[in-house]
């Protein structure tokens, strides 16, 4: 894995930097650069204290552009959800926002291509631990249920029903892109019965 100037693989850092050098070479990885067609940008963000992790897919290309995390009607659509403002949302002492995937995969034929594979196990794990004040964790969408709750094949509608069984401390959500429309009109205990439960631990894990 290029991270920088050196080369690093996973388990072979010594000792523990701190939160703010290792984002550093987070942020310098260019494990994927050849497969990414519109070039690397890792986009997250985690400062310190974060009490709620935001464990989404990958940036979509306005993302990549901006560089801003959810800067997109996604976000908007998530923070209405969330009941926050876009000023608590971009508090990196409060959210932490780590997707699968750092960098934009680019897109496929019926919409942005899956993250890449080579990204949470060669970070993942390591910069959440240093984080290490997560109350709460949103996993959105069908790689970060399957990375953070273990279900395996098991459809993503299904594990979100289930979402009782996950909580206090991890809440399973559908992603929340305008092309989920049709799925939350099939699906309205989604934003009648979890989104009020959402809202209510977001202000409990925020300290409100």
């Amino acid at each position: 894995m290029g991270t920088g100037n050196r080369e690093l693989t996973p388990g072979s850092r010594t000792g523990r930097s701190s939160l703010e050098s290792f984002l550093r070479e987070v942020r310098a990885c260019r494990l994927c650069e050849d497969s990414l067609e519109h070039g690397v940008r890792p986009v997250l963000q985690v400062g310190e204290g974060a009490s709620v992790l935001i464990a989404g897919q990958a940036p979509g290309r306005r993302v990549h552009a901006s560089g801003l995390p959810f800067d997109d009607p996604s976000g908007d659509r998530l923070r209405n959800w969330l009941g926050v403002s876009s000023a608590e949302f971009y508090d990196g002492s409060k959210f932490a926002i780590v997707p699968m995937g750092f960098c934009y995969p680019g897109t496929g034929q019926s919409g942005d291509l899956p993250p890449r594979a080579e990204c949470a196990p060669a970070w993942r794990q390591e910069l959440l631990e240093r984080v290490g004040t997560l109350r709460l964790t949103l996993a959105i969408g069908q790689y970060a249920v399957r990375w953070h709750l273990g279900t395996g094949s098991t459809r993503l509608t299904e594990v979100v029903r289930r979402w009782r069984d996950f909580t206090p401390h991890v809440i399973p959500m559908p992603h929340p892109s305008p092309r989920n429309n049709l799925w939350l009109r099939k699906n309205p205990w989604f934003e009648g019965e979890v989104v009020p439960y959402l809202r209510a631990r977001i202000s409990e894990a925020l300290g409100r």
